[in-house]
This record gives C-alpha cells, sequence and structure tokens, in this order.
C-alpha cells in the first residue's frame, strides 16, 4: 500500500513497484486518515508510508496502526531525512526509513528482507 501526497511521487513509486516481481500495490492515499482506513481494510503486507501528509502525519498513522495490528510492516519515505524523523520511525517499529531521493535503491533491498521472512514465515 502507497500512503503520499504527492502525487507525481505516489505515481513514480507506483510505476517502479509494478516493475518488481512479487509486489502489487493493493491501495493508494492521499491523506493520513485515509491511508489509516486503507489500511486497516486492506491489511496489506506492506504499507510505504510519508511522513507529512495532510489529515494526519504518517508517524500518527503508523502509531495508530501499532495500537491496533503491531504487525503491521511500514517503511517510511520522506524528503525529510533528518535524525528526529528516523528515531520516531525506528521507536514506532518501522522496518525502514527511505529517502524520497533514494527510494530506486533503498527500497529494494528492505522489500526483499520483507519478502524473504514472509517466505520463512509459511
Amino acid at each position: 500500500m502507497l500512503a503520499d501526497d504527492n502525487g507525481t511521487f505516489l505515481t513514480a513509486v507506483r510505476n517502479f513497484l509494478r516493475m518488481l516481481p512479487d509486489v502489487s500495490v493493493v491501495a493508494e492515499a492521499r491523506d493520513g486518515r485515509t491511508a489509516l482506513a486503507m489500511a486497516l481494510e486492506v491489511c496489506p503486507d506492506l504499507i510505504l508510508l510519508d511522513i507529512v501528509m495532510p489529515e494526519m502525519s504518517g508517524l500518527e498513522v503508523a502509531q495508530k496502526l501499532r495500537e491496533i495490528n503491531p504487525e503491521s510492516n511500514i517503511i517510511f519515505l520522506s524528503m525529510h531525512d533528518n535524525d528526529s524523523y528516523r528515531a520516531a520511525a525506528s521507536e514506532l517499529g518501522a522496518i525502514g526509513y527511505v529517502g524520497k531521493g533514494d527510494f530506486v535503491v533503498d527500497l529494494v533491498p528492505l522489500i526483499d528482507l520483507l519478502l524473504a521472512a514472509k517466505g520463512e514465515l509459511q
């Protein structure tokens, strides 16, 4: 699932993910409240979540998801790459934090780790 208020970036990530085997986008949201509702409805294996969004921040969405479903897999994608956001993401149990400028390089290894862990659990 993708959640980002920047439509151009959302399209870029969706198109990139379409090229990866074993990956499909099951839902998209452009604000935090919609992201939370969709995540609870579709229960995706992975949520790619922007930090700064209208309605609710990605950090707030992640906190609510942790309360409801502690097993949620979240990777934050953000143009705000700083220590405080990284620390907050880590405290919320995110499996990764990727700068938007580096998503093509940094996202694939994290997805591969998640897919490998999922395979080991089956």
